[in-house]
């Protein structure tokens, strides 16, 4: 999304970032990091809802947790690498998880970071801008 500065005369390009997690919390929290470091948030509440919101939007990353309800986070993350219009979009796991073979996992299903829950929100900020460059 492209905003004017308060010149008018220069363009932003604001990367739009897709955070999927069953926790309204923790939706809240990331919300909040990314969009006071100057990033758009969309929010979905389960892999479900990520889909149908992924359907009407174009973001430069998504975030999402790995335990979630209806379609949980490994399903949301093969759906997306399955359509060749956001098979390139970088997926960051965000997820209470710390076992090396669920990283794996959403490693070969095709997640491109994992930060693990509660996350420092610099690091989050880094990681973001770091994978959707």
């Amino acid at each position: 999304m492209a905003r004017p500065t308060d010149e008018g005369s220069e363009v932003i390009l604001v990367k739009k970032i897709l955070a999927v997690d069953d926790s309204k919390t923790i939706l809240s929290m990331v919300t909040q990091t990314l969009e006071s470091a100057g990033y758009e948030t969309l929010q979905a509440e389960d892999g479900i809802q990520g889909l149908e919101v992924l359907e009407g939007s174009a973001p430069d990353l998504i975030i999402t947790d790995i335990n979630m309800p209806r379609l949980d986070g490994f399903g949301f993350i093969e759906r997306i690498r399955r359509s060749d219009r956001y098979r390139a979009i970088p997926i960051l796991v965000l997820t209470t998880e710390n076992d090396p073979q669920k990283r794996e996992r959403a490693r070969k299903a095709g997640a491109t970071g994992w930060i693990v829950k509660p996350f420092e929100a610099a690091k989050l900020v880094d990681a973001v801008g770091r994978l959707s460059a």
